[in-house]
């Protein structure tokens, strides 16, 4: 055993990255040589974090000298390393500064972009056409679903792009996807991590070929 742990949290003060490395331990997902292998990763990659941290508050010699040496082209004198000790200090903390201002411009710009998205909704709405097709394919989905859930909690929201299929009526929660009016058919299931895979299907019958994978998805959610 390690003398220092791989991994460490304040479940009061989760992040984004620790959630995902946690998720790693669910039932659904747990691999053990998986997580022996990205162990050394996390180890060492804490480490490197603390210095980070470390040299951002109090910047050491070695580290100012670092980027004095690639700067100046003078003698690099006490004098000159305390003057640069304080301009890596500010480098620093500007670059983070502007980092965090471009996250949150591009935050601001994506929420943008769907306000105006829902406020065009209604027109889009208006434009799609729910087929006998679709709903016929709808139907045999809930054949397969419901003996994992009851009936109510498996609804369909037709799109202009494709006919989906979502659990509680819920846009976070996409089981699958129906591609019925190109030219070819497909039917698009979802994955643990929302990403769609196609099939191909000659006809809504041949949903039944894929009950078992039908099924595996209500477990993403249900677990």
């Amino acid at each position: 055993m390690d003398e220092k742990p791989f991994l460490e949290f304040d479940i009061t003060q989760l992040k984004e990255n620790t959630i995902n490395e946690i998720a790693k331990f669910h039932k659904s997902h747990f691999n053990v040589d998986e997580i022996v292998d990205n162990a050394s990763s996390l180890k060492y990659t804490k480490e490197i974090k603390k210095l980070i941290a470390e040299e951002l508050q109090a910047p050491s010699y070695d580290f100012v000298r670092l980027f004095a040496s690639r700067i100046y082209t003078g003698r690099l004198t006490e004098k000159v390393m305390g003057e640069f000790t304080d301009l890596v200090s500010k480098a620093f903390i500007q670059t983070i500064s502007e980092k965090v201002n471009d996250r949150l411009n591009a935050a601001l710009d994506k929420e943008s972009e769907k306000q105006q998205e829902e406020h065009n909704e209604p027109e889009k709405m208006s434009k799609v056409n729910t087929t006998e097709e679709e709903l016929e394919g709808y139907r045999i989905v809930v054949a397969i679903l419901r003996r994992k859930l009851p009936i109510h909690r498996i609804v369909h929201r037709d799109t202009q792009s494709y006919f989906g299929i979502l659990l509680d009526d819920n846009n976070r929660k996409p089981l699958f996807r129906l591609h019925l009016n190109g030219g070819n058919k497909y039917l698009g299931i979802m994955d643990e991590h929302k990403e769609e895979t196609r099939h191909l299907i000659a006809t809504v019958d041949d949903i039944y070929q894929f009950e078992e994978e039908l099924l595996k998805t209500v477990g993403y959610y249900e677990d």
